[in-house]
């Protein structure tokens, strides 16, 4: 089975979840900066948003919490493969990988759509670590597999990752739990620049593995962008501050 190398033309490009499923060149972003473009999660069946969304600001940051809706993969498929093909940037299709005899049929049927780069894996809090292998082993094939977890699963598991066959791992955000704006404790992602010094360290212990590594969390200027790149990240993903304008 020929096996595609994960390049990117440049090393920016979107956290997946920030931008929707397909690029939309309208928007006013530095599109030619952009190295490849990141869908928003899909998984296998329809999601539907949380019950009850929550956008919670803290100081140095956000948490988010959505329920990563999304239409499932066929429907995404049918309304997205032929604005993928034709699209400017290449494109790497974030997929929900918490079924690893699901997340195998939606990657197979990635194999054969043009301009898919890769594919990101990205799986559900708390699932174990021989799920997360098997997973990748099985997915393993003609496109290059990027494996998204949070710091901690990375510094652990990514040597093994990539024996197995991934081409490269990326910086899940964080999560924590903070009061939401009803005074319920909510549990969500972390995004902001509080964690960039967590994302530098993680970047460079995982780098001194000899894994490529993509960075994401807490850069919220070029200049923060390039510091990750200087510690041994293979490119970036850039995630809120693609919402702020400052860019």
């Amino acid at each position: 089975m020929f096996k595609r190398d994960l390049y990117f033309s440049k090393p920016m490009m979107n956290a997946a979840g920030m931008l929707g499923f397909s690029p939309n060149f309208r928007d006013p972003l530095p599109w030619s900066d952009f190295g490849a473009f990141v869908t928003n999660p899909i998984s296998l069946r329809p999601r539907l948003p949380a019950a009850q969304p929550e956008l919670v600001n803290y100081p140095g940051g956000l948490l988010l919490h959505t329920g990563l809706p999304n239409p499932g993969f066929k429907a995404a498929i049918k309304k997205y493969a032929a604005q993928w093909a034709r699209s400017e940037l290449q494109v790497v299709v974030h997929l929900m990988a918490d079924r690893p005899e699901e997340t195998v049929v939606m990657v197979r049927a990635l194999e054969g759509m043009e301009n898919i780069a890769a594919v990101e894996l990205g799986f559900a809090p708390l699932l174990t670590d021989d799920i997360i292998e098997l997973a990748v082993g099985i997915c393993v094939g003609e496109l290059p597999l990027i494996i998204n977890l949070p710091g901690g699963q990375i510094l652990r598991l990514s040597p093994r990752l990539i024996e197995i066959g991934a081409a490269a791992v990326s910086l899940a955000a964080p999560r924590g739990v903070l009061s939401g704006n009803d005074g319920m404790l909510v549990a969500g992602r972390l995004y902001g620049p509080s964690l960039l010094p967590q994302t530098m360290e993680i970047v460079k212990s995982v780098s001194k593995l000899g894994v490529p590594v993509i960075a994401a969390g807490g850069m919220y200027s070029l200049e923060d962008s390039t510091k990750t790149l200087s510690v041994g990240a293979l490119a970036f993903q850039w995630d809120t501050v693609l919402w702020s304008g400052i860019i």
